[in-house]
């Protein structure tokens, strides 16, 4: 950057933080400083025996820059809603995180990272949001980190679009987050940053780690990319070949990177990783082992560090602590907003309400006079069609429902009356949508849902098993969920999907059989607070199945769809399956065999009842069949040693609907035929 550049930076007084006269902050103290977070991370990484001292090594002197002289926070309230976010998007230098949480102020106390690593710490091997104060999201999967910051700053951008008033700016923060070339290299940067770059999110501010070292080795063989030719592609700013390790460079590049200039902004920083170390910087070594008790006491000496593991001089622990500057910064904001609650008070009680994530008082019997319509109508429908009834319904009862599509708004059918700002076009980018979500619900304010076909799911999976990690309020909506779909063919009919997803802890995998069933689905996700739910859709017209008053029965995941006295067999149905077992079931009674006919639209919300429902629901001692048009394996947990699944454990074909169908033996007298014999075997 030339001194014109540099002379035209303006930067918000707020965005410079004001330190205490007694602070070290230049040269060989900033130094210092700095090094506290280099020893720290050798010493835990030692004492485990295990993790990654090399990026924290490498990354040390950029996150002093940042911390102490930009970054706004409170140690003493890290759910402050105005706060800066930090991303520590490569998450297996974690001790990085915890050493500058620790130093901060915030609850994490020097045993916890003597206990890095260990069973029951709040240090483990990578960051996790909820067990770690001050960790804003779960990273380490790399470059999903990085699109949860892309989310968390469109979250600022339409929280404070919405809320901010003339005179009164109460959302008004930034998101900062740290990436290697590995995050880079992964596809899910170019779909975020992609994104990121159209949006013009200017406050978002991304830090590269460009060491050119990988777990490998030197990355010239494996990765050459013109990285900030690329992100100027996107319509980012980009600040070039900043040193990493010179305190007065990363200033300079940090005030222009906070200049408004209506874009993201990436800060490439040559670094050196494992700085400081005598035999092992810059190399692959220093990457995730210990250093090993000579080159420990080797660094030690070449960084002049004279304080036992684990101890730290007076100095470093004043010129760390934030709570001091966090207090007044927070009650600057809190004053401000005071003044905002005043002027607006139904807003500022709105705002606090959706940060917090309460659903909207009254919400429950607006929700039962819906679903009681729904009910009455009792409308034959895609389940798809009735999830954007839902979808309308929703919006008009939560204005925190954020919710889009990756480029399949027409099919998915997530779109609604009125959307307004609140509809996001994702593109072609099922991950990025995936890890954005989780992004936008950890920044607080929205309740996001995202749709794609049933069998793109597995392009985001890994956004939706750390959504699940973390225990977020995320909805999947995934449409065109078996071979309905027909004329598409293999490679769009999802047969091993609705299997692999119940297989993930924490996820809630809806496949509602009609629109009263998709209706109580959609309900269940918003209300669960502490997991993501998947709802599985047809694009084929479904019949309402009868029976008004099973709304509540629905909501248990399981229940007695249509029942007889004393049932032969039970039949257990989900989704576009369960009309053709209802069907079955008239057969059988044409055969003198008595059926059950049990719809399962959520096995992990069934599975969570009590023993006494479960037991109602699925007698002992009575045979079960499950039918659904996808893998069978799992049903065999339902259906016992001596039942049957009717199922698909191969892949489609292309062909209309009906015919599939009767080609992979999914139909009425199929499923009658297997029932009649499963009775006869029991006998």
């Amino acid at each position: 950057m030339n001194a014109s550049m540099t002379a035209a930076v303006e930067v918000r007084e707020q965005d410079r933080l004001a330190l205490p006269p007694d602070t070290p902050d230049r040269g060989s103290g900033r130094r210092l400083l700095a090094n506290a977070l280099r020893v720290l991370a050798i010493d835990a990484v030692e004492a485990a025996n295990s993790g990654h001292p090399g990026m924290p090594m490498g990354m040390a002197d950029i996150a002093e820059a940042l911390w102490r002289r930009h970054l706004r926070h409170n140690p003493a309230d890290p759910r402050w809603p105005d706060r800066d976010r930090f991303v520590l998007s490569n998450g297996h230098g974690s001790m990085l995180l915890y050493a500058l949480l620790h130093l901060t102020g915030y609850d994490l106390p020097m045993e916890e990272l003597r206990r890095f690593r260990q069973l029951g710490s709040r240090t483990p091997g990578h960051p996790e949001h909820g067990l770690t104060p001050g960790v804003e999201t779960t990273t380490g999967p790399l470059g999903q980190g990085l699109a949860n910051a892309v989310g968390m700053a469109l979250a600022e951008r339409l929280l404070g679009a919405e809320f901010n008033r003339p005179g009164h700016r109460i959302v008004d923060h930034r998101t900062f987050c740290f990436v290697g070339d590995g995050c880079l290299m992964e596809g899910i940067s170019h779909e975020a940053c992609s994104l990121a770059g159209t949006l013009g999110l200017e406050k978002l501010v991304v830090f590269y780690d460009d060491n050119g070292i990988s777990i490998d080795g030197p990355v010239t063989g494996w990765f050459a990319d013109d990285t900030p030719g690329r992100f100027e592609a996107y319509g980012w700013r980009v600040i070039r070949e900043v040193d990493g390790h010179d305190a007065h460079a990363l200033d300079t590049a940090i005030d222009e990177a906070l200049t408004p200039c209506g874009k993201p902004t990436l800060v490439c920083c040559k670094t050196v990783i494992g700085h400081g170390s005598p035999a092992r910087a810059g190399s692959a070594e220093v990457h995730g082992a210990p250093l090993g008790s000579a080159e420990v006491a080797a660094t030690r000496a070449a960084l002049g560090w004279t304080a036992a593991p684990f101890e730290l001089p007076d100095e470093v622990r004043a010129g760390w602590d934030a709570r001091r500057r966090g207090a007044a910064v927070q009650a600057d904001w809190q004053a401000r907003f005071d003044a905002y609650a005043d002027a607006h008070p139904q807003a500022a009680a709105e705002f606090l309400r959706r940060m917090r994530g309460d659903l909207p008082e009254g919400f429950a019997e607006s929700a039962d006079a819906w679903i009681a319509a729904v009910a009455e109508r009792a409308e034959p429908m895609a389940s798809r069609k009735a999830s954007q009834q839902a979808i309308q319904a929703l919006a008009e009862l939560l204005p925190e429902l954020l919710g889009g599509s990756a480029d399949l708004t027409g099919s998915n059918l997530t779109d609604w009356r009125g959307s307004g700002g609140r509809h996001l076009h994702y593109g072609v980018r099922e991950f990025a949508m995936a890890a954005v979500m989780n992004g936008i619900a950890l920044h607080g304010g929205f309740l996001p849902f995202g749709g794609t076909f049933l069998a793109f799911s597995d392009y985001s999976r890994n956004g939706l098993r750390l959504s699940a990690l973390m225990g977020l309020r995320v909805v999947h909506v995934f449409t065109h969920d078996g071979i309905g779909l027909g004329e598409d063919g293999p490679t769009h009919q999802p047969v091993e999907h609705a299997a692999s997803l119940r297989l993930m802890p924490n996820l809630d995998v809806w496949r509602p059989c009609d629109a009263l069933e998709t209706a109580v689905a959609w309900r269940a996700a918003v209300e669960r607070a502490d997991g993501p739910s998947a709802l599985l859709l047809s694009r084929q017209t479904l019949p309402a199945q009868p029976g008004i008053g099973r709304i509540r029965d629905a909501a248990r995941g399981g229940y007695v769809l249509a029942d007889v006295e004393r049932p032969d067999v039970v039949l257990i149905a989900t989704g576009s399956e369960v009309a053709i077992a209802m069907e079955a079931r008239r057969l059988l009674a044409g055969r003198g065999i008595a059926a059950r006919l049990v719809s399962m639209p959520c096995c992990e919300v069934f599975d969570r009842q009590d023993q006494a429902w479960r037991r109602a629901v699925l007698p002992d001692g009575v045979p079960r069949l499950a039918v659904e048009a996808g893998a069978t394996g799992l049903w065999r947990a339902h259906v016992g040693l001596d039942g049957d699944v009717v199922g698909l454990d191969r892949y489609g074909e292309s062909a209309p609907a009906a015919d599939l169908y009767r080609h992979f033996g999914i139909t009425a007298e199929a499923v009658a035929d297997r029932a009649q014999r499963l009775c006869s075997s029991q006998f």
